[in-house]
């Protein structure tokens, strides 16, 4: 063989080398045109603008969201003086905490979740038992092992501490003169037979200031959101027309293959923010040292009864409460079900579910693979079957979903006073 046949035969395996090389690549890349749709719906460039919030009129005041934000961080609004919003939602962690079960001025029974795009749920908890930001707010705020307070004496502390800015927003404080320094429906025996004392325009009064809490912490919560991440930047970029491989890696690519594919996983986690905001039961253990939580199935029937709900006197909308009208109650499919989260940052948020049962993400897609008995009711759940590959694969793509979390356009680490 010749020198210049040499050259002519290692030019053809050269050049039949890279079109098999180009072809592979462009295999493994190449989505269809539902594909292509179903991930420019999950991009978070395609969110909407935030829609208003009709039973929070200062939802969107900025003044009202400059107090929230430091009422939002004041330890001041608990029962020993240490425990914020800000205890459990910690800016540097993505506004969550890391651990198990929530920590305030005792231990609670669930796991922290995330607050980045709350303002776009319909309902909060795990369990839906509130149905806006402000009411749910609220909530921690009486919890006796969350901030362990009283309405009368958070209302003071606004007197004392907040008293020309709440005034700004919701107009002149009450005279709180007869109210004593801790009283609510919610305490201790001392604090709940001090407000039996109060006659109902007191308690109406203090009332009111207090749900202004919550309508202030609410309208700076609803400025907490999630950034772009390397998966919103690959969807750009394919849905351009461009291969992305410089993105994602192959490992990953295949994982999201998986996702919107034969793992089923955007049947619950879809749209930009990576969950449906329905409430599922997927078979999660209990936790053996509390009581059994029966999730959704109490959680529908307390909203209705709620308070603070949409319907509720202390709501700006009142008659517009369209979640409530159509809300399903006591249903067994109810039961053990559990608001699904968004996926944005997951790999962040470690352990996992309700209660934190599972440590990391791996053992969460080996129980979704597994697909378990449920402990209460019935899981929805069914073996995925996947290789032990596809599960690390799934797993690779889970973590490019993590990015900044934001407020007002700023990292959330920097968010503190």
């Amino acid at each position: 063989m010749t020198n210049r046949t040499r050259t002519a035969t290692a030019l053809v395996v050269l050049i039949l080398w890279a079109t098999l090389a180009s072809t592979a690549a462009s295999t493994r890349t190449r989505w269809t045109t539902a594909q292509l749709e179903e991930l420019r719906s999950m991009s978070i460039t395609e969110l909407p603008p935030l829609p208003p919030d009709p039973t929070n009129r200062v939802a969107d005041d900025p003044r009202a969201a400059d107090l929230g934000r430091r009422l939002f961080f004041d330890t001041r609004l608990s029962s020993n003086g240490r425990v914020a919003c800000s205890t459990c939602h910690q800016p540097e962690r993505g506004f969550q905490d890391g651990i198990a079960l929530a920590v305030g001025v005792g231990t609670t029974a669930r796991r922290t979740m995330p607050i980045a795009g709350m303002a776009r749920s319909p309902f909060l908890f795990w369990d839906g038992r509130k149905d806006s930001l402000w009411a749910q707010a609220l909530g921690p705020l009486e919890s006796p092992v969350e901030h362990g307070g009283t309405r009368a004496q958070y209302a003071h502390l606004i007197a004392a501490h907040y008293r020309r800015d709440y005034e700004a927003v919701f107009g002149p404080l009450p005279d709180l003169s007869a109210v004593p320094g801790s009283a609510g429906p919610a305490g201790d025996a001392t604090a709940m037979t001090a407000w039996s004392t109060l006659n109902e325009t007191l308690r109406d009064l203090v009332t009111s200031v207090f749900v202004n809490i919550g309508k202030a912490i609410a309208a700076y919560e609803r400025h907490i959101v999630f950034g772009a991440s390397r998966f919103d930047r690959y969807v750009a970029a394919v849905t351009a027309g461009h291969p992305g491989d410089d993105v994602l890696t192959e490992d990953e690519i295949a994982g999201l293959r998986l996702f919107i594919g034969r793992a089923n996983c955007s049947q619950c986690h879809n749209g930009p923010l990576l969950t449906n905001n329905e409430f599922h039961n997927t078979g999660v253990p209990s936790r053996p040292e509390l009581p059994l939580d029966r999730g959704r199935l109490t959680g529908a029937t307390t909203v209705v009864g709620e308070e603070f709900n949409c319907r509720s006197r202390w709501s700006d909308a009142r008659q517009r409460c369209a979640e409530l009208d159509f809300i399903v109650t006591g249903a067994h499919t109810l039961d053990r079900a559990y608001k699904v989260p968004s996926l944005r940052n997951v790999a962040e948020r470690a352990p996992y579910m309700d209660g934190g049962q599972l440590a990391t993400l791996a053992d969460v897609l080996d129980h979704y693979n597994r697909a378990p008995a449920a402990v209460g009711g019935h899981s929805e759940l069914r073996s995925l079957r996947l290789k032990s590959i596809e599960l690390r694969q799934l797993e690779a793509f889970l973590r490019t979903l993590s990015g900044p979390v934001l407020v007002d356009g700023r990292a959330a680490a920097g968010a503190t006073p």
